[in-house]
């Protein structure tokens, strides 16, 4: 089992999106993948058609873990249009300041991750900020895969965040950077092909993923109705888009 944290310091980025339609992807390959959201907003949670108030979540769990209470993450594991859930709520916005004089607070969801074995793939929706949960999700995980739109301020939000990343190592020794998927891109926009150029220069070329999600409508409709995109529209660019981005990201195991 490999857990990957999907994560960017800027939001808007396509981090949610990434997650979801990756999930989607590979579980049509056949693989068993389970989603975890440890976003206080619940974007992913919300994006695959859960709108109530949940009230059990990873919060739940996650404080516990952290209070010495026996407990599984499988507790609160839901179905959410296809896919295997562990769904974030409000509450998780309380959990930095809960979490903040936990002994070995760092390593709480990683304690709850371990025991799973019957998945190929966690893939873990992290907020856009290194803060507890941020870090909590990069401890428990294998790599960590960046995604960001072709603009330079996300450019700036993955140079930010990679300066962290650095400390996070020294608590998790195994994470590797996965790379880089470009979102929303244009090949037609100079500045969408430069900072791809800057990218390059800066990162080994290897790391940025050769499949680039297109800016296609579809993605953001396929999540007003709480779907992947693979069920909303297989035609669609952002269809095609993503079942490339799962064959590359396959073939990097």
């Amino acid at each position: 089992m490999k857990v990957i944290s999907v994560a960017n310091f800027k939001g808007g980025v396509g981090k949610t999106t990434t997650a979801i339609n990756l999930a989607a992807g590979l579980q049509k390959k056949g693989k068993k993948v389970l989603l975890i959201d440890v976003d206080p907003q619940a974007n992913l949670t919300q994006s695959l058609g859960i709108t109530d108030t949940i009230e059990d979540s990873i919060y739940t769990v996650l404080r516990k873990e952290a209070f010495g209470e026996k407990t599984k993450i499988t507790e609160v594991l839901i179905q959410a249009s296809g896919l295997d859930l562990i769904p974030a709520s409000l509450d998780l916005a309380g959990a930095e300041l809960e979490l903040a004089s936990v002994y070995g607070r760092e390593q709480i969801l990683a304690q709850l991750i371990k025991p799973i074995k019957s998945y190929d793939y966690v893939l873990v929706d992290c907020p856009p900020s290194m803060g507890m949960l941020t870090i909590n999700a990069l401890v428990s995980s294998d790599f960590v895969l960046i995604p960001l739109q072709a603009e330079f301020l996300p450019l700036k939000g993955v140079r930010s965040f990679l300066s962290h990343f650095e400390l996070v190592k020294k608590l998790n020794k195994q994470i590797k950077l996965m790379g880089f998927v470009l979102t929303k891109y244009d090949y037609r926009k100079k500045m969408n092909q430069q900072v791809k150029k800057e990218l390059e220069d800066e990162f080994n070329k290897e790391m940025i993923f050769k499949t680039h999600i297109r800016s296609n409508i579809a993605l953001a409709n396929a999540q007003e109705r709480g779907m992947d995109i693979f069920n909303y529209d297989k035609n669609s660019n952002g269809a095609q888009d993503y079942k490339e981005l799962t064959k590359e990201f396959l073939s990097k195991f």
